[in-house]
């Protein structure tokens, strides 16, 4: 099959959820500072949700560059990413109204975790499609980024379930600014055609 289909849906999908993202935001009933302030938590949520389904969607263009083809399991897979993606602005939402409460952040945590897992899911699915010898297969290797992440989440949601969730939110933070910068080593795959 042509993977034209699944990068204009999933494009399309992501836009959808930018833009629900930002309806969530409302606007507040005064003209001072003292009436933003209390939306400074649901405006904070925000942003690290945008930039994360911003870094979705920016790394999940660069893996289906790397691809030649997809296959009935590729799209299952990709589905399963979208599915939880498409949580974000419900945990984005629930974490910034309750002012980053505990179970929320843990929550927001998860759906993290969910969708670094279901990534992986896509990115093995699309590998195995593409064969062993495929650029893709060489350009991905070592899944340092992606583990560290992993690892990072769960430390998140434990956090914020047995101890502060000002620490789940470092650790949410740290995972979104490693991943600011798009992967290179698929860059550097298709630049070697």
């Amino acid at each position: 099959m042509h993977k034209g289909r699944l990068e204009a849906f999933s494009d399309g999908v992501i836009a959808v959820l930018i833009t629900i993202l930002v309806l969530e935001l409302r606007a507040p009933h005064g003209a001072d500072w003292s009436d933003v302030m209390p939306l400074i938590p649901a405006f904070v949520s925000y942003v690290l949700s945008f930039i994360y389904l911003g870094i979705y969607w920016n790394n999940h263009h660069h893996l289906l560059q790397a691809a030649s083809h997809v296959t009935g399991a590729v799209l299952w897979a990709n589905l399963h990413l979208l599915f939880w993606l498409s949580l974000i602005p419900f945990v984005t939402g629930w974490m910034g109204e309750n002012e980053f409460a505990a179970i929320p952040v843990a929550v927001y945590g998860f759906d993290f975790l969910m969708a670094a897992l279901a990534y992986y899911v896509l990115e093995r699915t699309l590998i195995a499609a593409q064969g062993p010898e495929s650029r893709l297969k060489m350009a991905v290797g070592a899944e340092i980024k992606g583990w560290v992440s992993t690892v990072c989440y769960a430390l998140g949601i434990l956090s914020a379930v047995f101890w502060t969730q000002w620490v789940s939110l470092a650790f949410y933070a740290f995972v979104a600014l490693m991943w600011l910068i798009p992967d290179r080593r698929i860059e550097r795959a298709l630049a070697k055609g």
